[in-house]
């Protein structure tokens, strides 16, 4: 059976990383869409609908292949947090985080390109955040780090190091839920082994939740 080529529907290193711990090549296709518009819609759907969106523009642009799309949002309190416009709002997400619990929702869509097959889930992880002071988030901001991500941290920096404790995927706050993507790709006809192994190695975090979302 002839191997369906994968396409990353995403420009972030981050995914990039994540996605090569299944040992399988794959292209770059970021999608440009728009990401601001939340309307009324909540958030769990929000997210889902923007990783649809960006799985169906990368597939237009390939014709073929199996086409993987990912989108991350921070919420605190009912409010998303998306990537910070300018280093001031950085610093406003960050003090709004800091000290208190909040959810990282990723969304994950594999959309078979030629046949149009979709299948699509979102991963939801507690996190909370540590009492960082204002000199730190000074530091991180100025280093340019925050201004691509949702929430406006990155929570494997080694030099903020912004969390205090997770409760779920860890992989999935960094942008790509490894083992919720696996079942993905599983349904979707795909050969892959599990990434749970590979993905602590590579991340160094012991995972609490990987035999329960591959239902070992």
């Amino acid at each position: 059976m002839t191997k369906r080529r994968w396409i990353l529907a995403s420009a972030s290193p981050r995914r990039r990383e994540l996605l090569s711990l299944f040992g399988r090549p794959f292209e770059v296709l970021p999608a440009d869409i728009d990401e601001t518009n939340h309307g009324d819609a909540p958030a769990d759907e929000f997210v889902q609908a923007l990783s649809r969106a960006k799985a169906r523009a990368a597939a237009q642009k390939a014709a073929s292949g199996l086409v993987i799309a990912c989108d991350t949002i921070v919420v605190l309190d009912g409010r998303v947090l998306g990537k910070p416009g300018s280093p001031a709002e950085a610093r406003e997400m960050l003090r709004a985080l800091r000290g208190r619990p909040h959810q990282v929702m990723t969304a994950v869509t594999v959309l078979d390109a030629a046949g149009g097959q979709e299948l699509a889930a979102c991963d939801v992880t507690e996190v909370w955040m540590r009492p960082y002071a204002d000199a730190e988030i000074e530091e991180y901001v100025v280093s340019g780090d925050p201004m691509d991500k949702a929430g406006a941290y990155a929570i494997q920096h080694a030099g903020f190091r912004p969390v205090e404790a997770v409760q779920g995927c860890y992989a999935s706050v960094m942008g790509l839920p490894l083992c919720l993507l696996y079942r993905l790709l599983r349904q979707a006809g795909e050969e892959v082994a599990p990434p749970a192994e590979a993905c602590q190695r590579h991340t160094g975090w012991q995972c609490q939740v990987y035999r329960d979302i591959l239902g070992e």
